[in-house]
């Protein structure tokens, strides 16, 4: 089991689809055992095999996570609110959960003219430079958050250093205002306006954001993604759909 999650962990953004010899080498399995593990996946339709003979990752894997009852029950409440952003702003909008020290982007809004992005529904987002990140992190445990802050980081995919004491001045300020917005210069001028999204007991189970190019007017946007995010908000709390996708 663990020697097939190696496998699948091997895939990323930048690797989606990968030879025998470069799953070997990734995962430091023996040639042999990967080709054995890597047809077993293939036979469940975890995996799929191109043309060339590569591997890629099959639409079964897709489907087993998209079942995942927090995803089922946030998603199944935050896409009307979703729908009604990406009409207004025609650009994107995400929503975003905290996993470890990352954003996992769980759903994208894209209109057809909007700005192009690095973000990809499934994957996962820095927490110190990016609208969701931020909120999340903002809301995040004392001690999660000191404990993230401890660590050095820079802005992806800029490199550039970060200042902790800058960050958690960011941070200060996204928990009294109750959004944050963060402009990002690559892959074009652009601007992240996020709010926190809470489940039954009030805590921040997710984020929302509209990435908009920073010549809007954000001082628009920020009213319509807050009152969204509270929409989403009241849909996971009590008389509404949790998280896990039961009524409460």
């Amino acid at each position: 089991m663990e020697r097939s999650f190696a496998l699948l962990g091997a895939f990323t953004a930048h690797r989606r689809s990968l030879g025998l010899g470069e799953l070997s080498r990734l995962t430091g399995i023996p040639k042999s055992s990967t080709l054995r593990l890597a047809r077993t996946l293939v036979g469940l339709g975890v995996l799929e095999r191109t043309g060339d003979g590569d591997f890629v990752i099959g639409l079964r894997l897709w489907e087993i996570a998209s079942l995942a009852p927090q995803m089922q029950g946030l998603r199944a409440v935050a896409m009307p609110y979703m729908e009604d952003l990406n009409l207004v702003t025609r650009q994107h909008v995400l929503l975003a959960v905290r996993d470890g020290d990352d954003a996992l982007l769980v759903e994208r809004l894209s209109a057809p003219a909007a700005n192009p992005i690095l973000y990809r529904v499934g994957g996962r987002l820095p927490l110190h430079s990016t609208g969701v990140g931020q909120v999340l992190l903002a809301f995040a445990g004392f001690e999660e958050r000191n404990a993230y802050l401890a660590r050095p980081w820079r802005t992806e995919p800029e490199g550039v250093p970060i200042d902790a004491r800058d960050l958690r001045r960011t941070l200060t300020a996204v928990r009294r205002d109750g959004y944050a917005t963060v402009v990002r210069p690559r892959p074009g001028p652009l601007v992240s306006v996020a709010a926190p999204i809470t489940g039954t007991d009030e805590t921040v189970v997710a984020a929302l954001s509209v990435v908009v190019p920073t010549g809007d007017d954000v001082r628009a946007i920020v009213p319509a993604v807050r009152a969204a995010a509270r929409a989403i908000s009241r849909g996971l709390g009590p008389g509404g759909v949790n998280a896990a996708g039961a009524v409460t």
